[in-house]
């Protein structure tokens, strides 16, 4: 039965659940891959634990949507993974050892449990998946990769910067996705990024970056971006949108978690007309709510966006006088104090818009579930992927 048979799936992506059993597979799997074909090696970051988890996430959905007798979502996302990953320079070799190594690593994992109906199902699932990967690559036409220079890095607060670049050639994107990107000071650590505004015909793309604890990469961009860095962009991923005919919009951003929504309402503006958009803008501190200046000015002249400023707490820590105030000025809604899912759901489950949430996975998460809880339907709920 192989794709068909449920049960020989369950058991494929059980294997790939959260836990001490998942995680010595996986590691099995790249020790096997790289025994396998040695210059794959030289394709990851020194440390893979990152790599090994997120591979173990994607995996484990894709075999979910498997279970589930859905192929839409999975072929989608695949599809553009292959494309993905061209930028790391992949071969239709590295896909064939990546496709043994994975099913031999399953036999041996699964030991106990490999039937025949298992092998059949394992056999079609890792052909599928390896097929589709190395088929959307090979069909691309577009570059795989992007190189652009930074023209300007602003430090707007002690964690977060703002970070100009020209591209050597325009990157055709949608406002809402999101691009994965290397720095010099990382080679091949990639940290996924979205642009602060919609494509530029002339190559010009801004990002809005955060420092995370213990984030190599990140950090890296806040404090040590300079210009005439030279950075490598991929292709864009995501699907986050507006429907201009799709009723009225509540967006949620923590953080930079703005960046992509305001891409969004800067390509609005193109339109004489648009659904009322309500943006809650949310931040630990206010002097952290970086870009309330830029959101004013677009609120100034579009009267079909609002602007609600949230930070966690009420006043700024000392260090805030080294930044610009950013003090919401008049024209947006009075700052509200609190965390802020529970500021936005105190309003209700705003079930009759659609609803984009951006930010880091727990506030996300948060925001959603808090939404879903006040009555949202969890299928008008937009957000990237979670990872972490």
């Amino acid at each position: 039965m192989g794709l068909e048979d449920r049960d020989a799936l369950q058991i494929l992506q059980a294997a790939l659940d959260p836990g001490p059993g998942s995680d010595d597979l996986i590691r099995r799997f790249y020790t096997h891959w790289f025994a396998l074909d040695t210059h794959v090696r030289d394709l990851f970051p020194p440390e893979l634990a990152h790599q090994r988890e997120t591979f173990r996430q994607a995996m484990h959905w894709v075999f979910g949507e498997f279970v589930a007798q859905r192929a839409q979502a999975p072929v989608a996302f695949l599809a553009q993974l292959g494309r993905d990953h061209r930028k790391y320079g992949v071969t239709q070799q590295n896909y064939d050892t990546m496709r043994r190594a994975w099913y031999t690593t399953m036999r041996t994992h699964l030991i106990d449990d490999w039937t025949a109906a298992v092998d059949d199902a394992a056999v079609q699932a890792i052909n599928l998946i390896s097929g589709i990967m190395a088929g959307a690559a090979d069909a691309e036409d577009g570059p795989p990769w992007w190189d652009g220079t930074v023209l300007e890095h602003h430090r707007v607060s002690r964690d977060v910067a703002v970070i100009r670049l020209h591209l050597d050639r325009p990157m055709p994107y949608h406002p809402g996705q999101y691009v994965n990107v290397q720095i010099p000071q990382w080679p091949r650590r990639w940290r996924y990024l979205s642009p602060a505004m919609p494509a530029d015909p002339d190559g010009f793309i801004e990002f809005h970056v955060r420092s995370v604890l213990g984030g190599m990469v990140s950090n890296s961009m806040v404090g040590e971006t300079r210009p005439g860095d030279r950075w490598r962009l991929s292709s864009p991923h995501g699907a986050l949108h507006v429907d201009r005919d799709g009723g009225d919009v509540l967006m949620v951003a923590g953080s930079t978690g703005l960046a992509p929504l305001r891409a969004i309402i800067m390509d609005l503006c193109r339109f004489g007309e648009n659904p009322r958009v309500h943006l809650f803008f949310g931040a630990r501190y206010p002097c952290e709510l970086y870009d309330l200046r830029t959101l004013w000015e677009i609120a100034g002249s579009n009267p079909w966006l609002s602007v609600s400023p949230v930070s966690d707490y009420p006043g700024d820590p000392p260090w805030a006088a080294d930044y610009p105030d950013v003090q919401p000025p008049r024209g947006l809604h009075v700052r509200q104090t609190g965390q802020l899912p529970a500021v936005v759901s105190r309003y209700g489950g705003w079930g009759d818009r659609q609803i984009l949430v951006c930010g880091g996975p727990a506030m996300v998460r948060a925001t959603r579930d808090a939404l879903v809880a006040k009555g949202a339907p969890a299928d008008r709920i937009q957000h990237d992927p979670l990872v972490g």
